[in-house]
């Protein structure tokens, strides 16, 4: 008997920000503004009920013109410090968890990272071909929402 895969697992950057948890929170969760500031996730539908399903819109990995979905679905939602989803059984062979953690750093700022760990027999293959693209997207995201939380908190 063969020993499962092990796990395999990005993380983005880990930003500083200077808003409260609970506003930076506000702004993650607000789907329908993600058009506004995401360069990653360009637009995502879901209830955000635990076992809900999250469609996730992005960019192709290729760069050529256009978007794919990513179907997941919502497993925590404790706001304002964490929200996971993962593919549940949509990819063949690959198995991911996606966690965002926004952790507060007192009154009127947090930080906020996202990591994605990967498992199952073709995990490994589709982390030597997207990975870096996923990390990119991953930190592109980390910015943009440090961006976007403190222009909304400060205006």
């Amino acid at each position: 008997m063969s020993s499962p895969a092990p796990t395999r697992s990005i993380e983005s950057i880990t930003v500083e920000i200077g808003a409260p948890a609970r506003f930076v929170w506000d702004v993650l969760v607000d789907f329908p503004g993600y058009d506004r500031w995401n360069p990653y996730t360009v637009h995502v539908e879901t209830s955000l009920e635990v076992g809900s399903p999250i469609d996730l819109t992005l960019p192709n990995a290729d760069g050529t013109a256009g978007t794919f979905v990513s179907r997941e679905h919502i497993r925590v939602v404790a706001p304002p410090h964490h929200l996971r989803y993962d593919t549940g059984e949509e990819i063949p062979g690959i198995f991911a968890v996606r966690d965002q953690w926004i952790e507060p750093l007192g009154e009127n700022r947090c930080s906020y990272r996202t990591t994605d760990a990967f498992r199952r027999e073709h995990a490994e293959a589709m982390l030597v071909a997207m990975g870096p693209w996923i990390k990119a997207g991953f930190d592109s995201v980390a910015r943009a929402l440090k961006k976007r939380a403190e222009e909304l908190w400060l205006s």
